[in-house]
C-alpha cells in the first residue's frame, strides 16, 4: 500500500470486505505506540439517557413498574408461544 500525493490509501479489497467497510465508510484513525489503528466510526453520536429524556411525547399517566412488568411478561409470553 503507498500513500497518494493527495494522502489517501487504498486499503486492499480482502480487508474491506472483510470488514463490511463499504465506499463512504467514515473511518477513526488513531496512532498507537503499535501502529495505526482503523476502526469504524459510529453511525451516531454517542448519548446520554439524560441528553435525550423526554424528547418523545407522551399521551396519558405513565405506566407503573407494575404495568411495565405486566406488559414485558405479557410479551415474552407471546414470543415463547410463536417460537
Amino acid at each position: 500500500m503507498s500513500v497518494s500525493t493527495k494522502g489517501q490509501d487504498i486499503l486492499p479489497k480482502s480487508i474491506r470486505q472483510q470488514r463490511r467497510w463499504g465506499s463512504g465508510t467514515r473511518l477513526i484513525v488513531e496512532d498507537t505506540p503499535d501502529g495505526v489503528l482503523l476502526q469504524a466510526a459510529p453511525l451516531f453520536a454517542s448519548t446520554l439517557p439524560e441528553d435525550v429524556f423526554g424528547s418523545l411525547s407522551s399521551k396519558g399517566q405513565p405506566k407503573t413498574l407494575e404495568e411495565m412488568e405486566a406488559s414485558i411478561i405479557a410479551e415474552a409470553d407471546q414470543r415463547h408461544v410463536c417460537d
